[in-house]
């Protein structure tokens, strides 16, 4: 089973579930436990090969599906029927594909630094990526990412963050994990065709140019779904500006239907 943490809070019998995205762990959320807490049950989780989980082993043809049912066994053994659900990053992928298999199990879902479609940038930087990941050390490419991802001076302690925590992973897991981006453009596609009636919002840093542009086409096509920009935050807008995406996010999970 995955490593997991809870924060209780014994005045409130809702939950919330903090996905991190790949290379990160629970740790990622040090700036949101505190505040969820006040509301909230909280639910830290470490996914396969990450944090505590970093010996939870891949089994061939593993896909999100798994990587998601991984997160449910928790819910399960911690008897959680119901649960807001924020992810960050990769995380938001794992999270949209809870929703699509277990849709009961989800209150609402936010979705930060979302990653719905991959860009010709995005596509180069992977296709690079699976050209050296058995050559060089991971954690090269990894630094390389997080640059690109977060290449603004303001963004210096989210990409510090996650390369010191991707620092955790061992060569075989991170191939592992990079290996799932191979077809991860069809697999997107077809998530964004039905968020099952679940409240949805997307939070993203004003200055997250790989992926901002394609949530805003979706959330145009999609008026249900729900957008918010962060200003002076990138990719990881939770660390960039945490006081701006608590609101954001406590506002949505108490209202999700009238925010």
């Amino acid at each position: 089973m995955l490593h997991y943490s809870v924060y209780k809070n014994e005045h409130s019998n809702e939950w919330v579930t903090l996905i991190h995205g790949a290379g990160g762990s629970s740790i990622i959320w040090y700036k949101q436990i505190k505040t969820y807490r006040k509301d909230f049950n909280v639910l830290c989780i470490d996914l396969r090969g990450h944090g505590g989980s970093e010996k939870v082993g891949w089994k061939k043809g593993d896909t999100f599906v798994q990587v998601s049912e991984d997160v449910v066994e928790v819910l399960n053994h911690l008897e959680i029927e119901k649960s807001h659900f924020v992810g960050i990053s990769l995380g938001t992928i794992v999270v949209q594909t809870i929703t699509r298999y277990h849709s009961d199990r989800v209150q609402s879902m936010i979705l930060g630094g979302a990653v719905i479609q991959l860009d010709i940038r995005t596509k180069f930087l992977i296709a690079l990526g699976h050209l050296f990941k058995y050559i060089l050390p991971y954690i090269w490419l990894y630094k390389l990412f997080a640059w690109i991802i977060m290449p603004k001076q303001a963004h210096n302690e989210s990409r510090h963050a996650f390369v010191e925590q991707a620092k955790r992973m061992c060569q075989k897991q991170f191939i592992r994990w990079f290996t799932l981006t191979k077809s991860l453009n069809p697999y997107l596609r077809n998530l964004q065709l039905d968020s099952k009636g679940v409240p949805t919002l997307f939070v993203m840093g004003e200055e997250d140019h790989l992926f901002l542009t394609s949530i805003k086409e979706l959330v145009k096509k999609q008026s249900e779904l729900k957008l918010a920009c962060i200003k002076d935050s990138g990719h990881v807008c939770n660390i960039d500006q945490p006081k701006r995406f608590n609101k954001i996010t406590l506002n949505f999970m108490k209202y999700p239907n009238t925010a």
